[in-house]
């Protein structure tokens, strides 16, 4: 066995607890990792807006966070400011990479630190910012300006990682040079179809057949507006569990659907076993990673045939893919699904199976071999001693 090598990563993210989202549970659970193989994290996120929990002191890893501003078009999100603080950080840790998490604002200072101390950076592209400046109506002027600053960043990078097949092609297309595909982990332990509960599952279903679950975000790119459709389907209830901006407006689309917040830890796991089966609507998820926790949790899955989906959603198999945008595929898979229980049940089954070997360790695993070949660890040798 080689001798361990460890490694100083400095890990700039737009977005870290208390936020929830994909981006911030990454950031939490790469560091953790990246700290029980050995090597050295240092996180640099955003501070949460005032007021708010700060979770920091309960992890391991240094945390340094960096002033934020709040966006006016969804006020719960914090901007984190680059600026001297970033580029100290980065120097006080004497990084050996610098790992760029969704580089937009924040990730854009810790490119322009990296590059001037002549560190190695890893850049990951988590978020579909050109499609959502389209959601939020800023026009091709504005996402015309995402992929220009996203190429900037993206191409100063010693090698993208892009969550997903679909997405690793557009970054390609849209001029992204160097990229390779990481997928994310999920907990197969936490997320699981024995925490299902018969007693949750008839409180949410309030004499329904089927409950129709949906975890995430409550904001217009999801479109959680073409599940209006899957409520009024007979026999069905719809739940949606998350928080956003858009959740008054759900509301009143959709009034016969159960909100029940956000939801975290083994409530959300419970909740997850307790449903029937998963649906998600937006189609601009370079990922889906609560696609993966419901697939976790033993439950067929229903999504839009584009981005992360494509990869997570075997088509027939462990759920349907089916036609971005539209609100009556849909509600006609759940409809299959409702009709049929046997196949409901090996579809949930199948799904479980297919998301086993992608644990979190196995993940971030490949994340570090990804360090061990921008720090120039070309030898099997040399790279097993970096992932050791």
């Amino acid at each position: 066995m080689a001798e361990r090598v460890s490694v100083r990563v400095t890990y700039v993210t737009e977005s870290f607890p208390p936020d929830v989202n994909g981006v911030a549970h990454t950031a939490v659970r790469v560091a953790e990792h990246l700290l029980s193989r050995g090597h050295e994290p240092l996180v640099i996120a955003p501070e949460p807006a005032r007021g708010m929990p700060l979770p920091d002191r309960k992890y391991s890893f240094p945390i340094v966070r960096v002033p934020s501003i709040g966006l006016p078009m969804y006020p719960g999100f914090r901007v984190g400011l680059p600026g001297s603080s970033v580029r100290a950080a980065i120097a006080e840790h004497r990084a050996d990479v610098v790992h760029l998490h969704g580089p937009f604002v924040l990730g854009a200072g810790g490119c322009a630190a990296a590059i001037r101390a002549e560190i190695p950076i890893i850049a990951v592209y988590a978020t579909d910012l050109p499609a959502y400046a389209r959601a939020y109506h800023t026009g091709a002027v504005g996402e015309a300006f995402a992929w220009h600053r996203l190429r900037k960043i993206h191409n100063a990078a010693s090698r993208t990682l892009s969550p997903c097949t679909a997405t690793a092609s557009d970054l390609r297309a849209h001029g992204v040079d160097r990229v390779a595909v990481w997928a994310r982990g999920v907990d197969c332990v936490r997320f699981n179809p024995a925490k299902r509960s018969e007693q949750l599952h008839a409180e949410l279903a309030d004499g329904a057949e089927l409950v129709v679950g949906y975890v995430g975000r409550l904001a217009a790119e999801k479109r959680i507006d073409l599940l209006a459709e899957i409520a009024d389907l007979p026999g069905v209830r719809l739940v949606l569990v998350g928080s956003g901006p858009a959740e008054a407006a759900i509301r009143r689309a959709i009034p016969s659907a159960v909100l029940l917040g956000q939801r975290t830890g083994e409530d959300l796991a419970a909740i997850y076993a307790s449903l029937d089966v998963f649906v998600h609507a937006g189609p601009h998820d370079t990922f889906g990673q609560t696609l993966q926790e419901a697939a976790a949790s033993g439950l067929p899955v229903i999504a839009p045939a584009a981005g992360g989906p494509l990869d997570l959603v075997r088509d027939g198999a462990t759920g349907f893919l089916v036609k971005p945008g539209d609100a009556r595929a849909l509600s006609d898979a759940v409809a299959t699904l409702l009709a049929d229980p046997a196949r409901r049940t090996a579809q949930g089954a199948a799904a479980r199976q297919m998301v086993l070997g992608r644990t979190w360790p196995v993940m971030c695993d490949q994340l570090i071999d990804h360090y061990a070949d921008v720090l120039g660890a070309g030898s099997s040798t040399a790279r097993e001693a970096v992932a050791a």
